[in-house]
């Protein structure tokens, strides 16, 4: 059998070196046909990074890689795009900081691209020109990938007006991408939450989210069918149904999914059944907010919201339920129409995230 590809978010890595691969590439090649700009909002340790990294190889023409995979045949292989990829690392506290990182990160890029820019004050007025020189050099528009596109903001977003001074510095960073469209074939951004229109999104309101549409809801995770499948050597003689129940349930209103990193750590660490998500997957931001704010604890049995409370993560007005469902501790449990939009009742998804709120969260918010 194939090794379990582990905390790994490389897909070269896992194809070259016989990991276990779930194959999303028919799901890739549907979102670049069917979209250019796209924002994918789902939970840490979901999936997101690899799926990023898929669509990179995909764009570059790496089809050495997808040998066998859904997309081989349905993919022109002849026609290669620059890829920008820009994914946030630690340590970003101030504007300062924030620009620093995205000069690392816009100089990475033009390294790998072989292209010098002239710009070194404003990495916004950089990241403009990178894309506009890319787009020369190889003769075809420019693909932009962002993981973690909110990084930043909620490492700091228990310090409100430090998180609105970034916030700002990000508005105008990401405005770049609106104002090349003229440049750009492509366009994805993943992170955890969905900011509010009024908020980061004002400059990227030409992008679509795709984090409830239902034909992109399996994604990231990994369906009953995969474990019935592709994961059935590796489950002989396990109880399913208590895998179910204890890793199970998430719903991005397509098929109720697992968390990969919940069944590959089930598997390596011989069936014990574990909250390993909580372990691996809880955001700091998430405990910061609930030590700083004394929420109120709302009844999780038939939690009923609107719409828009799931979609907007507004800094200055923090919803603990907005909250609970970006970071993963509430899913979606029933669609209830009404005559304003679509109403939604949320609750745990599975039984490892009852007892990692009940365990951890909960004391949290009681002492908070």
């Amino acid at each position: 059998m194939k090794k379990l590809p582990v905390g790994i978010q490389t897909f070269r890595t896992i194809i070259e070196d016989n990991y276990l691969y779930i194959d999303k590439t028919e799901v890739a090649r549907s979102l670049i046909d069917n979209f250019k700009y796209v924002i994918l909002s789902r939970p840490r340790r979901f999936g997101k990074s690899l799926f990023l990294d898929t669509l990179k190889n995909i764009f570059e023409g790496k089809r050495e890689l997808f040998r066998g995979l859904l997309i081989e045949k349905q993919w022109n292989w002849e026609v290669t795009y620059p890829v920008i990829k820009i994914s946030f690392s630690g340590g970003i506290d101030s504007r300062e900081t924030l620009r620093e990182n995205l000069f690392y990160i816009l100089n990475d890029n033009q390294k790998r691209l072989d292209i010098l820019c002239d710009e070194k004050e404003d990495p916004g007025q950089c990241f403009a020109e990178l894309i506009e020189k890319a787009c020369e050099k190889y003769h075809q528009k420019v693909v932009i990938l962002i993981d973690e596109y909110d990084k930043p903001i909620l490492d700091n977003i228990a310090n409100i007006p430090g998180a609105l001074l970034l916030r700002d510095g990000m508005l105008d960073f990401y405005t770049t991408i609106k104002e090349n469209d003229r440049y750009l074939r492509f366009a994805f951004l993943t992170g955890v939450s969905k900011f509010a229109k009024a908020s980061i999104f004002s400059g990227l309101n030409n992008f679509e989210d795709i984090s409830l549409n239902p034909d992109y809801g399996n994604i990231c995770g990994y369906t009953q069918r995969e474990l019935d499948t592709t994961f059935a050597p590796y489950l002989n003689g396990v109880d399913m149904e208590q895998v179910k129940r204890w890793y199970n349930g998430y719903n991005f209103l397509g098929d109720t999914v697992y968390n990969p990193n919940d069944i590959l750590l089930f598997i390596k660490n011989n069936f014990k059944f574990h909250n390993y998500w909580f372990e691996t997957g809880t955001p700091s931001f998430l405990i910061k907010l609930i030590k700083k704010n004394s929420y109120a604890i709302p009844p999780f049995e038939s939690l009923c919201v609107n719409e828009s409370l799931l979609n907007s993560f507004d800094i200055e007005n923090l919803k603990l339920e907005t909250i609970l469902f970006q970071a993963g501790y509430l899913t979606i449990k029933r669609v209830i129409p009404s005559g304003v939009g679509m109403r939604y009742e949320l609750g745990f998804p599975n039984k490892e995230v009852q007892i990692s709120f009940n365990d951890f969260i909960l004391p949290l918010m009681a002492t908070s």
